[in-house]
């Protein structure tokens, strides 16, 4: 068996086993490591390696809980959530609720679009906007796997299809460039303008997937508990210059102008400055100095803050460290290049069954490294040369490689399209990161993706 095979398998027996996903990492990245034949201290000296890669985005994401759970502290999120509350308690009618259900769900996928396009923040909104819906997602008993499904669409789906943002990133710098050098000595060439129209088909599938978990799926209640979201903890006993008691007894946060005005400064720079620089780690602290500086918590809580942010976004920030270990020992194994050249085996002259077992080859190299940015260098000096000699157009070996390189992305537990929506939907504790982020993703969007990148495979 390919020792990348065998570790995803590993990984994603023990994930399902509910063992931690850090632990199930770094697991399976020595039993991979050991059956490529490797030795322990390879295996280590690889696995170190790799974990640089990944210290740069951990430190990011901690940065970025840290500011959201200064933004709770000032209360607005608190604000926020009461109002929303209210709305919705005033609406009592069934098709109101709904209604209210797909405003959100449309909100959603609003931001999370613009979040790799217009406004390139990937998924540092998340801890920010997420957690004070989730009162709002409890009562009304939304269940959460729908949404986890919405957010990673909106921030799969644009860099896909549109040459925007991210978008310009994996069409025009990876997967043309890369598609380009591999069949440059070939033959074969593609221009920018033919990445979007191969990945429709692709895409395509991803839409009807995410109308499957929507309609029907998830669309049946289920309840959670009503309780205070994690990055709220003792909030209130730090708000009280900024509350006032209602008649039943809760406090009702009140912010004035100025304070409104600088909170809106501190996530204003916040994105400047991450624009700017192309630095979520300076974009997040500069938004927590704002905040702290300016009094909308006290000063003496600051450090506490900041600790309870690196808290929220600190599994998050593991895993991926984890996660670049892992595939910095698959990448010294050398088993990808085996597992592409062993599948040949199976593919016989069929070109349908070589565009099935592309697109499965890039599945488990992707569900391991956790990132289809990073996955597509890798295969393509593989995939193109393959594709030409079966005979596929430009435009189908396109649609192959981005979306062999697409696949797992959204069902990896190291990939930063499932930890986003966990590390948001799990802020009171109510979210499992495998069983109600990873599995429902890459059952409904993984599986279309197969579908239409083979059908995109033998038509274009």
């Amino acid at each position: 068996m390919n020792a990348i095979v065998l570790a995803i398998l590993v990984m994603v027996a023990l994930c399902l086993a509910r063992v931690s996903v850090v632990f199930s990492l770094v697991v399976a990245a020595l039993v991979g490591g050991l059956w490529a034949g490797m030795s322990v201290d390879q295996v280590i000296g690889a696995f170190n390696e790799g974990l640089g890669s990944g210290a740069t985005v951990a430190l990011a994401y901690a940065t970025l809980g840290a500011f959201a759970v200064a933004l709770s502290r000032t209360g607005i999120t608190e604000l926020v959530a009461g109002k929303a509350l209210g709305w919705v308690g005033s609406r009592r009618e069934p098709d109101q609720l709904s209604g209210v259900k797909w405003l959100m769900f449309g909100a959603l996928l609003i931001v999370g679009v613009a979040s790799g396009t217009v406004v390139p923040v990937h998924i540092a909104f998340i801890p920010i906007l997420v957690p004070p819906l989730l009162g709002l997602m409890s009562m009304l008993k939304l269940d959460r796997r729908a949404v986890a499904c919405v957010i990673t669409f909106s921030i799969t789906i644009m860099y896909m299809t549109t040459p925007v943002g991210f978008g310009t990133i994996f069409l025009n710098d990876i997967l043309t460039n890369s598609v380009n050098q591999a069949g440059e000595e070939l033959g074969m060439q593609v221009t920018a303008s033919m990445a979007p129209r191969a990945m429709l088909l692709p895409a395509l599938g991803m839409l009807l997937g995410l109308g499957v978990a929507v309609l029907f799926s998830y669309r049946r209640p289920r309840e959670y508990r009503q309780q205070t979201v994690a990055t709220l903890d003792n909030s209130s006993n730090n708000n009280n210059n900024n509350s006032n008691s209602n008649s039943n007894g809760k406090k009702q946060t009140r912010l004035s102008r100025k304070q409104l005005i600088m909170i809106g400064a501190a996530v204003l720079g916040a994105l400047i400055v991450q624009l700017m620089t192309g630095s979520m780690v300076l974009g997040g602290l500069l938004g927590f100095a704002l905040l702290s500086m300016n009094g909308l918590f006290k000063w003496k809580d600051q450090d506490d803050v900041f600790t309870q942010g690196m808290r929220l976004m600190a599994l998050v920030g593991f895993i991926m460290i984890a996660a670049s270990g892992f595939a910095g020992v698959m990448k010294a194994s050398g088993a990808i290049p085996e597992l592409v050249a062993g599948s040949g085996e199976l593919i016989g002259n069929s070109p349908s069954m070589a565009a099935l077992i592309m697109l499965l080859v890039g599945l488990f190299i992707t569900m391991g490294i956790g990132s289809s940015f990073s996955t597509i260098p890798i295969i393509a000096a593989i995939y193109v040369p393959l594709a030409i000699s079966f005979g596929f157009s430009p435009l189908a070996t396109l649609a192959l490689v981005g979306t062999a390189g697409a696949l797992g992305d959204a069902g990896s537990p190291a990939s930063d399209s499932t930890l986003g929506p966990t590390a948001g939907l799990n802020a009171d504790g109510q979210h499992d990161h495998i069983r109600d982020s990873v599995i429902p993703t890459f059952i409904h969007y993984n599986i279309p993706l197969v579908i239409f990148g083979w059908i995109a495979a033998q038509v274009l």
